[in-house]
């Protein structure tokens, strides 16, 4: 019996012992930060995230992911309830992403902000403050690999219109286009050929013209010296202009003389001559139109004209 009691107790000895170190440990462990709540609402897809996760802020862990749950009130919504230590620095700006550990894929929540010394986010209780979810790494990656797939998509499509049998009948026709092209410009050079050939006489020829224009332009220097001697000698005091120059101012006084007789001599004359001419062309239209009126006055002679007012014949005129 002694030695059953002794047993028994020692029993409940290691079980009291094994409790109380269980106790002690969870004491030591036990949280002793006062966590700071705050809250995410979002419409994305969380893979990976499960209560406990880490959260944190640039890389260091500042608090831990306490529980997610749908929003009662907006259907498809999700909540993400978070603990974190009051001296994390969030701010009115911050805005938190989903991160993952290596390739494991265990996603945290990782916290940023757009401006440094921004005010703090006041949070409590009462009034969680809610973080905006921005699309973390992964979700960009998706988004622009679909952009990237639909645009490989279309470039597959186009590709196969290019392809297309009219396309490649086309395609095959520039090409013997481009060949027939290239044997043209291969036949250009043999028929410049004979033009090359002649390039050395037409520079021997060019050189020849080059010194006929060289003895020309002498021969034209020389010449316009002459001219100005000659220009020299006329305009010499005197020269032949100047004595030109006098015997047309002699000239010119004869001439002055002879037109002062004409003007009062020979002018008059024809003044009078001019007078009677015109006179007698007066008579010879008159004598014209009576002939052409009346013909036969050649013959008869010109009829008698009519009596006038106390003439035998005479006749008052009747209205």
């Amino acid at each position: 019996m002694e030695n059953r009691s002794h047993a028994l107790m020692t029993g409940f000895f290691t079980i009291a012992l094994l409790v109380a170190a269980v106790m002690v440990g969870l004491w030591l462990n036990r949280d002793k930060v006062e966590w700071v709540p705050y809250q995410i609402a979002t419409t994305q897809s969380i893979p990976g995230l499960n209560p406990q996760a880490a959260v944190r802020y640039r890389g260091l862990e500042v608090g831990k992911v306490d529980e997610i749950t749908f929003d009662p009130t907006t259907s498809g919504r999700i909540l993400i309830r978070l603990s974190v230590d009051p001296e994390a620095p969030v701010t009115t700006t911050t805005f938190a992403s989903l991160g993952y550990q290596g390739v494991t894929g265990i996603a945290f929540i990782q916290l940023d902000d757009d401006k440094t010394g921004s005010p703090l986010l006041k949070t409590d209780q009462e009034r969680v403050a809610v973080i905006p979810l921005r699309p973390g790494f992964l979700d960009q990656l998706e988004k622009r690999g679909l952009v990237i797939l639909e645009k490989t998509e279309e470039l597959m499509t186009r590709a196969d219109n290019l392809l297309s049998p009219e396309n490649q009948k086309t395609m095959l026709a520039a090409f013997e286009n481009v060949s027939k092209t290239a044997e043209a410009y291969a036949e250009i050079p043999r028929q410049l050929e004979p033009t090359l050939a002649r390039l050395p006489q037409l520079t021997r020829q060019a050189e020849q013209s080059m010194a006929s224009f060289n003895e020309l332009s002498n021969s034209a220097t020389s010449m316009t010296r002459n001219f100005d001697q000659l220009a020299t000698t006329l305009q010499a005091p005197d020269g032949p202009i100047a004595r030109l120059n006098t015997t047309v101012d002699r000239v010119g006084g004869s001439l002055e003389a002879v037109t002062s007789d004409l003007e009062l001599q020979t002018l008059p004359h024809l003044v009078a001559m001019t007078d009677e001419a015109r006179t007698s062309l007066r008579a010879v239209r008159r004598t014209a139109t009576s002939l052409t009126d009346r013909p036969q006055s050649i013959l008869f002679g010109a009829p008698d004209g009519e009596p006038g007012p106390g003439e035998p014949g005479f006749s008052a005129p009747t209205k």
